[in-house]
């Protein structure tokens, strides 16, 4: 996979800024929530979990905390940061489960599919 070379910019209008290298996140697994080409899912949300939203997104069929070593993936734990799928940020907000986001971390794209004040409604201090 490659990415393009251009700065990618965040919701808040300036450069997007990494999310979290351990565990390495993002569709390209370089620590940003950068999208293109084949990421369908737009992995644009830089989100930090939250065990309610761990429990939530695994009953909606992705488990984000069980380890899948032939992948590499350790599982996630409440407090780790990570890239998500806008959309299914927007469901668990929408259902009030929502994990706070880190507003320079997160991709301009985003905004595609949540407004800025609701991510702002949830952004880490």
């Amino acid at each position: 996979m490659t990415q393009t070379t251009t700065q990618a910019s965040n919701v808040l209008g300036g450069t997007l800024q990494p999310c979290c290298t351990s565990p390495m996140t993002g569709f390209y697994r370089d620590g940003m929530c950068n999208t293109g080409a084949g990421d369908s899912g737009a992995h644009v949300v830089c989100a930090q979990m939250t065990e309610e939203f761990l429990i939530y997104t695994q009953a909606q069929g992705n488990d984000l905390s069980t380890p899948v070593p032939a992948y590499g993936f350790l599982g996630l734990k409440a407090g780790d940061r990570w890239c998500l799928c806008a959309s299914r940020w927007k469901e668990a907000l929408d259902d009030g489960v929502a994990p706070l986001v880190v507003l320079e971390s997160t991709h301009a794209s985003a905004l595609e599919y949540v407004s800025l004040d609701d991510l702002k409604q949830h952004a880490i201090a």
